[in-house]
């Protein structure tokens, strides 16, 4: 979420200084990449670039074709094909061994259900949605982004002829919680799409404002995660020490749930160093929907609380000691072990070293015909 609300950032500076932009998405991945599906570039007409959709090798060539989509105002569809040895001819040198397609589309401030407005309606609320851009592997037309659909609710421009089945594959990708490429028949023509599920982002709520905290509190603003700060203390939880989070919330454990929405992208850090305000927060947090929650401190601290708690049997919901094993030492090591172990529960990931894995880093899944 973090590359969207950059996009939407940089798209709103364009906009206020005349300058037009295009957007460049990763619509499919043929073996191996260093972005998957849903990775996108803004690319305004002065050559400023927000976003990533490579390693840095393909954005030289991606400005190129972005600024071509600009100026003759079509969408265009361009093939990368990495897998032969001699990529030297694309000037790049990937080394990737993939084959990586890339929709470019112009953007129209006049048209309501242009991309940037698809992605703002995406950003606007804490809610999963599913963003559909349709492309043609063997066609000039190129549909490009179309929808913006959530369980209660749907932006879209589809033709009625695939607008029931489109709306039908993004409820199955809302439920399953992945995003998934499909195709349908528009005509007589053939169209894949990318139908790519869009969580919110991770609403990281540290409970404590001690100074080891502070360095949780950047890392994981750096992310993009929605950080929040809580404590009873009024003298440290202040936005001086903690600027760039969301929210400063100074305020006993019983009020939390007046000032705040757990959901199940929250995750919880208790590490106010007072173990009373822990305990009573901990005991809030377990009949909640966060999906994670860690406690700093020795497994003994935590145990003692889901005695205290009468919740024993929540010994596993709870991380504690948190964070991965990493050797660290120094607040900033600590929360980057922390970082790591919230971001490897959000994702199912295994932690392991990427050297051990047998299955491909990215996983994405194609539905089989």
């Amino acid at each position: 979420m973090k590359e969207i609300v950059d996009i939407l950032d940089a798209y709103k500076e364009a906009v206020s200084t005349g300058k037009r932009a295009a957007l460049a998405t990763v619509v499919k991945v043929d073996g191996s990449s260093y972005r998957r599906p849903g990775a996108r570039m803004l690319v305004t007409d002065d050559g400023n670039l927000t976003g990533a959709i490579s390693g840095g090798c393909l954005e030289g060539d991606a400005l190129r074709k972005a600024l071509s989509a600009i100026h003759q105002g079509e969408n265009k569809l361009i093939r990368y094909d990495t897998t032969d040895e001699d990529d030297a001819k694309f000037g790049v040198q990937l080394g990737c061994n993939g084959i990586v397609h890339i929709l470019f589309e112009p953007i129209f401030a006049q048209d309501e259900i242009n991309p940037i407005e698809l992605l703002k309606a995406a950003n606007a609320s804490r809610e999963n949605c599913v963003m559909a851009t349709l492309f043609a592997m063997n066609d000039k037309q190129q549909p490009g982004s179309v929808m913006l659909f959530r369980e209660n609710d749907s932006t879209d421009k589809l033709d009625s002829e695939i607008a029931g089945s489109v709306k039908n594959d993004a409820f199955d990708v809302l439920k399953l919680k992945r995003s998934t490429m499909e195709s349908y028949v528009v005509s007589g023509k053939t169209f894949d799409a990318l139908l790519e599920f869009i969580p919110p982002p991770i609403q990281l709520v540290i409970a404590g404002a001690g100074n080891d905290a502070q360095p949780l509190a950047e890392m994981a603003t750096f992310l993009g995660w929605e950080v929040v700060v809580v404590d009873g203390r009024q003298t440290h939880c202040t936005a001086q020490r903690f600027p760039k989070v969301s929210k400063t919330l100074v305020l006993k454990p019983e009020q939390l749930l007046h000032q705040l929405r757990i959901d199940e992208q929250t995750a919880f850090v208790l590490m106010t160093h007072n173990y009373n305000y822990d305990l009573a927060l901990l005991g809030i947090l377990l009949h909640s929907e966060a999906r994670y929650i860690g406690t700093l401190g020795p497994k003994k601290k935590l145990l003692r609380m889901l005695e205290d708690l009468a919740q024993e049997d929540d010994a596993e919901r709870v991380h504690g000691p948190i964070g991965l094993d990493i050797g660290a030492e120094s607040p900033e090591e600590i929360a980057v072990s922390i970082v790591a172990e919230i971001k490897t529960v959000f994702t199912g990931a295994s932690a392991m070293m990427l050297k051990e894995k047998k299955n491909p880093i990215h996983f994405y899944q194609v539905k089989a015909d």
